[in-house]
């Protein structure tokens, strides 16, 4: 692993040499931002927030906590620095169409464009009121999602504007929003586990995939592959959802390792020729390890990152060779999928090393951690499986015999509280330990002694020569699960000399190592114990089976099933073959992991004989399928591989046996009772013949001097062969390529031909379909146009029903209006009537009162002749003025007057136009003329009453203009000037006063003018009948307007104002 730092560089080389990833860990190169300088801190370091790999995927962009952006070209071994953008970054993608651009997502809650070439800010965007979390970008490169945790927006990346915004209810969050690879679709999911997906161009809901019942998973991370018809989905829970799209529906649910509580980032890595469905998937969960799965096999492939310095974020090149991730250190490591994949990547080994190992040793050893799979359906069933286990009972009673009953007082009380009878009970009623406690349980029943110092001593003397070559011989993918059975394997063999030259130790030793991988010091001493008690006689008659053992298991089985037995005899299949593959390897290849568990619970909890006992009860519950087997090839195929075999049945069996065995055969008594392991130190392991051990050591010390002197020769031969091998074996591989090709030739033109003609039946058969498709066509066509057509019938019948309840309304409604408009003319003729009768009651008033006025101004006149001369010019000036001012104020109003009138008559033509088709409405109009006409009377007389209230006022006027003249006639005299101007004044306000009120009289509203009235401002109805009657309304009264000033002018024509100068000619003649 190499180490850059990129402080105070703006460009320079990734590394140095080219790196070499190691299979281990695969890390490439670390790279890190240490800040370095006399006054800056030590140790002190600028953490990186985001890395995002562009579609080539030799090439990422990285952003660190103060702003500054690098890019990483790992195909050129170049960095470089891009922008300085001065606020933490939050998210980065890469834009597809223009190649040297990227999209940066800053703590400011904006979103900015740079250009990689020329380090300059394309577009700054902003919309968002919480910081982005995501970024995802079309296949077209055209558009982009931004995602916060209250909105996510679409951006149109060609004019780098806001397009459309997602506005959720406040009560729901965000998860994530992102484009689906290679279509217009776009999943949005919620944080209520709800998932939609939408048309991008129409924004139209395609689809909703259901929440998957039972408790919430808490979606928070997503990942789809690059071909879009997977959706993987994980959250708060240790479940992968794997849904297809296609389908809409839930494939599977992966269950993770029991250590991981929540996944934080889901990623697909992609493969070489996979055409984008991509079946591996990386998930980073809270303890900041990425584990990498298969979805297909369900199985723990490899991992990255530590516990030391966990993982933030990671991304992966859609290339699939490289994956960045950003650890909590502030430290950016770059992994070479290649290296970690290397051997997995591995061909088979050849056959004739897979016929040197014991046979089944590959699937026992298959290191690879397995994932539980299971369907939706089965997801709430896991649990309960464990809890009705209650169901299938089985009998643990165990059989004292003599002499045992002091040692089983002992036996039975064990540490840490528990009791032996108390388990057997737990196994009678439900058949196994509670899986929780299991562990607990054995090392109580084992008594495992827990010697650290003793377990140290032998992990310091190393690897063991015997075991040091292990992997090649039993190759595991899990290298932490080779080394720890590596290890286990070289303690025993320091431990006790047989160990190191017991070939199937490592088959027995497996399923103990797999359980206990994680505490080596149990695992140790628990193999230990199985080897001490249950491996009793098994190397007396070393390197040879344990005959003295499979005795046991042959004579029990002649008692118990003697056919079977015979059945064996008969074709030569003896104990080494039926007893012991299932001894050496203690049942792991015939049994599954929790079947092994649930034998063991029994086996660990009963006397040593006890496994010699499952033995014989595994061959007597199998014997149906022993009876029909008649090849020794099969009876070795069926003691290695698994068989569907009751292990509840098989349990039962151990312990009927247990208790029906005489004592002479049993194996108890040949078998001592458990010894645990002593405290302090492990005890001497001797029981094995040691000549022969010696005797093997020191041939394996000679024949390994042997080899390296056969090595040294060979080396020294292999010089001059290597030309000839080199080209003997290109001829063969010639040969044989030719040889395959024509195989290969023959077999494709055989399947060619059975393609074809599969085709051609194909063909026939879609020929039928079509035609069937076709006739329910027609039958489908034939039968909706029919139900159309009802449609439409009934569609009409309903608008025709419609539309006769709204002639009827609206007739209805008519009548009601016109009704009303002729009530309301009635009551406006009552009111002028009314009018009419008070104008002649003070028309005869101002009479009475005008006559006793005459008289006493023609009194006055008499006795004021000379001032009255005066008075007739100055008034005469004054009454010529005032009337020259009220003429051109009578002609400006008739002016207006014509013009209303005008535009009134235009109005007037144009509704009667409108109005003249209508039949109903013109008799209505007839009606109201007549009204109208009889309004038009009382009118006139109300006019001809008000120009006899004219002529009165002018009467008036006359004669206060005759006593003005008679004061000013007296007040000649010098000494009353003063009390006379005061009397002028006097005169001349009266006159102007009574004058005012004779043209405000005059200029005065009428009863019911028409301009006047609000009610006539205000539409009474909508309807056009009800209008033309109120316009004809206000013809009319327009017409009575016009009719009192044509009275009006037509008096004062009559009666003109005095003329002084006449009287003065007169008075002069006199």
């Amino acid at each position: 692993m190499q180490t850059i730092h990129v402080n105070r560089k703006e460009s320079g080389k990734i590394w140095h040499r080219k790196p070499s990833s190691s299979s281990a860990d695969g890390l490439m190169v670390q790279i890190s931002h240490d800040v370095t300088g006399a006054f800056a801190p030590q140790g002190r370091r600028v953490r990186f927030l985001q890395v995002s790999f562009d579609v080539s995927g030799d090439r990422f962009v990285a952003g660190d906590h103060h702003g500054n952006i690098y890019v990483f070209d790992i195909g050129r071994n170049r960095f470089q620095l891009v922008q300085k953008a001065g606020s933490p970054c939050t998210s980065l993608a890469f834009t597809l169409r223009r190649k040297t651009e990227f999209l940066v997502a800053l703590s400011d809650y904006s979103l900015k464009c740079y250009d990689i070439e020329n380090k300059e800010l394309v577009a700054w965007m902003k919309g968002h009121a919480t910081a982005i979390h995501s970024i995802s970008i079309h296949a077209s490169g055209r558009y982009a999602l931004t995602t916060s945790s209250d909105t996510a927006l679409l951006w149109d990346l060609d004019t780098f504007t806001r397009k459309r915004k997602l506005n959720i209810k406040e009560d729901v969050g965000i998860a994530k929003v992102f484009f689906l690879p290679l279509s217009n679709t776009i999943i949005t999911c919620f944080r209520d586990d709800s998932i939609f997906a939408w048309e991008s161009d129409t924004l139209q809901c395609k689809y909703q995939l259901p929440i998957p019942p039972g408790e919430r998973p808490c979606y928070k991370a997503f990942a789809t592959p690059r071909d879009g018809r997977l959706l993987v989905a994980a959250g708060k829970s240790r479940f992968l959802h794997v849904w297809a799209l296609d389908t809409r529906t839930l494939l599977r649910i992966v269950e993770m390792p029991t250590k991981v509580r929540a996944v934080k980032q889901l990623e697909f890595l992609s493969e070489s020729f996979d055409g984008g469905s991509s079946k591996i998937v990386g998930a980073l969960s809270q303890d900041g390890i990425m584990r990498f799965i298969n979805l297909n096999t369900c199985k723990l492939l490899f991992d990255i990152g530590s516990l030391d310095d966990r993982i933030s974020s990671v991304a992966v090149s859609p290339t699939g060779r490289h994956v960045t991730a950003v650890v909590e250190s502030g430290c950016v490591n770059v992994y070479s999928i290649p290296a970690l994949m290397a051997d997995f990547n591995k061909p088979p080994p050849p056959l004739v090393k897979a016929i040197a190992n014991k046979s089944g040793a590959g699937k026992s050893l298959n290191g690879t951690s397995v994932l539980r799979s299971t369907t939706p359906g089965r997801l709430s069933q896991i649990e309960a499986d464990h809890k009705i286990a209650g169901s299938h009972t089985i009998k643990t009673g165990v059989k004292r015999r003599a002499g045992q009953d002091s040692e089983a007082e002992e036996f039975s009380s064990l540490p840490d509280g528990l009791n032996i009878s108390r388990l057997q009970a737990i196994l009678k009623g439900y058949g196994e330990y509670p899986a929780k406690y299991r562990m607990f349980i054995w090392r109580s029943i084992l008594r495992l002694p827990e010697n650290h110092a003793a377990f140290s001593s032998l992990i310091d003397k190393g690897t063991h020569l015997a075991w040091a070559k292990v992997h090649q011989t039993y190759p595991i993918k899990s290298r932490k699960l080779l080394r720890v059975l590596q290890r286990t394997l070289s303690c025993l063999a320091h431990w006790s000399a047989i160990f190191g030259e017991t070939d199937y130790l490592p088959l027995l030793a497996f399923p103990f190592v797999k359980l206990f991988q994680n505490n080596q010091l149990v695992c140790f001493e628990v193999i230990a114990t199985v080897l001490s008690n249950w491996c009793q006689l098994w190397f007396e008659f070393f390197p040879n089976p344990p005959i003295n053992a499979l005795s046991m298991v042959e004579n029990v089985l002649a008692y118990h099933d003697r056919k079977l037995l015979q059945h064996f005899v008969n074709y030569n299949v003896t104990s080494q073959i039926y007893a012991w593959p299932l001894l050496e390897t203690l049942f792991s290849e015939v049994v599954t992991r929790d079947e092994w568990l649930r034998m063991f619970d029994n086996i660990f909890s009963n006397h040593p004989a006890f496994l010699h006992l499952m033995v014989v009860a595994y061959l007597i519950s199998s014997r149906q399928a022993l009876l029909q087997c008649m090849n020794v090839d099969d009876f070795k195929y069926f003691f290695h591989h698994r068989n569907a075999v009751d292990i509840s049945g098989v349990i039962k069996e151990a312990y009927r046996l247990d208790e029906s065995t005489p004592d002479d055969i049993h194996p108890a008594r040949m078998l001592e009772e458990f010894q645990p392991l002593t405290r302090g130190q492990y005890p001497i392991f001797n029981k094995y013949p040691k000549f022969i051990v010696d005797y093997q050591a020191q041939e394996r010390e000679k024949i390994r001097r042997d080899e390296l002197d056969y090595l040294h020769q060979r080396h020294a031969t292999a010089e001059l062969q290597r030309a000839l091998d080199k080209r003997r074996n290109e001829e063969e591989a010639w040969y044989r390529q030719q040889e395959l090709l024509n195989d290969a030739e023959q077999q494709r033109r055989v399947l060619i031909m059975e393609e074809e003609q599969k085709l051609v039946d194909q063909r026939v058969r879609l020929q039928a379909m079509k035609r069937e498709l076709r006739a329910r066509e027609l039958q489908l066509l034939d039968g909706a146009r029919h139900r159309f057509l009802q449609h439409q019938t009934q569609i009409k019948g309903t608008e025709l029903s419609r539309l006769d309840e709204e002639i009827e309304r609206k007739r209805i409604l008519r009548e009601q209006e016109t009704q009303a408009a002729v009530e309301d003319v009635e009551i406006r003729r009552m009111e002028l009537q009314a009018q009419k009768e008070q104008l002649q009651q003070n028309l005869a008033r101002n009479s009475t009162r005008s006559t006793h006025q005459q008289q006493a101004d023609s009194e006055a006149h008499r006795r004021q002749q000379e001032l009255e001369e005066r008075v007739r010019k100055r008034a005469w000036d004054i009454e010529r003025n005032k009337e020259h001012e009220s003429r051109k104020m009578l002609q400006t109003q008739i002016a207006q007057l014509d013009q209303i009138k005008g535009d009134i008559e235009g109005n007037k033509d144009i509704e009667y136009r409108r109005r003249m088709d209508d039949l109903e409405t013109e008799l209505r109009n007839m009606e109201m003329g007549h009204l109208n006409e009889e309004n038009k009377r009382l009118e006139e007389e109300v006019q001809d009453v008000m120009a006899a209230v004219a002529d009165n006022k002018l009467d008036q006027v006359n004669k206060v203009e005759e006593e003005l003249n008679n004061l000013r006639t007296r007040s000649r005299s010098d000494e009353h000037r003063r009390g006379l101007a005061g009397l002028n004044q006097q005169a001349y306000a009266s006159f102007d006063t009574r004058r005012n009120q004779t043209t405000n009289a005059r200029h005065k509203p009428i009863l019911n003018e028409f301009s006047s009235s609000d009610e006539d401002s205000v539409p009474i109805s909508l309807d056009r009948g009800r209008r033309t009657f109120e316009q004809r309304e206000q013809d009319l009264m327009k017409e009575v307007r016009d009719l009192r000033r044509k009275i009006a002018t037509e008096t004062r024509h009559l009666q003109p104002p005095i003329n002084y100068d006449d009287d003065d000619g007169d008075d002069d003649a006199r």
